[in-house]
């Protein structure tokens, strides 16, 4: 299961977020093994940011794809406090440095802030030209911030948004724009940070399928085709849970459930994130 980036090449669906990994020490071994099983088991999407652990999330991850960096699509973000031209080519060759390579796959806005987006865009084209990134994106951008985004020259290649069956307003409006642009959504946060799992509904739809609620979330977003997934998992058995959902189909009996329980937008609302 894939999704087709802008550019014409595709990405897996369900990818491995990072999110507060690397923030204890003792489970350090755990994360990284967790990393690498994920990649064993293709899901070669591992997204992280300079902000996660100040920057100890991009060291984990950089030795966990040590020796292995081609197999992984490398996703990190600049905080928009670093987003002015040259602030974005500084932050990102720390950010390289800290995953001990030469390239990231998608370079990311975290959110807007202050500074113009054409000055991004400007530290993006530099990169881009240097070879230090393949592609950029965006994150926890809404309606209008994309329309403007993309009214200037560049290609983004994504929004990274907060989307989840608790989490759904980006389907009043966002979402559609999306799909019409041809602009894919990467969802953070798609089991609620596992809040989601004590859902009834989810257990009801979970055991026809002889499936784990975490399983039924993730398969939930993913049933949008331009929507891939990034959910954390800090150890073995939730990665190899997670992996398990792109082979979950559900029904339109389970989707009426899920609605039922979780219903979708009846009017536009800002978007929200953590």
């Amino acid at each position: 299961m894939t999704v087709l980036l802008p550019s014409g090449e595709t990405v897996p669906a369900l990818g491995m977020g990072t999110w507060m990994m690397a923030e204890r020490p003792g489970r350090r071994a755990e994360e990284i093994t967790a990393l690498r099983t994920g990649l064993d088991l293709g899901l070669s999407l591992i997204d992280t940011a300079e902000m996660y652990g100040s920057g100890a999330s991009e060291e984990l991850v950089g030795e966990a794809v040590a020796g292995r960096r081609d197999e992984v699509f490398l996703v990190s973000k600049v905080l928009p406090s670093h987003a002015s031209a040259a602030g974005v080519v500084r932050a990102c060759e720390a950010s390289l440095r800290r995953l001990g390579t030469d390239r990231l796959d998608l370079y990311l806005l975290h959110w807007r802030g202050t500074v113009p987006f054409a000055q991004t865009l400007d530290g993006f084209a530099a990169l881009l030209d240097a070879g230090k990134i393949r592609h950029w994106g965006v994150s926890n951008l809404d309606l209008d911030d994309m329309r403007e985004l993309t009214a200037l020259p560049g290609s983004c290649q994504t929004n990274q948004i907060l989307y989840n069956l608790t989490r759904r307003g980006p389907e009043h409006d966002l979402l559609p724009w999306h799909a019409s642009t041809g602009v894919p959504v990467m969802a953070y946060s798609p089991v609620e940070q596992g809040r989601l799992l004590d859902s009834p509904a989810l257990a009801s739809v979970a055991a026809r399928h002889d499936a784990t609620p975490a399983q039924v979330a993730l398969a939930w977003v993913l049933r949008l085709p331009q929507v891939c997934a990034i959910p954390k998992a800090g150890t073995v058995e939730h990665v190899r849970d997670n992996a398990r959902a792109v082979e979950l189909s559900l029904t339109t009996e389970d989707l009426a459930e899920l609605d039922r329980a979780f219903p979708p937008p009846d009017g536009p609302s800002p978007l929200e994130m953590l």
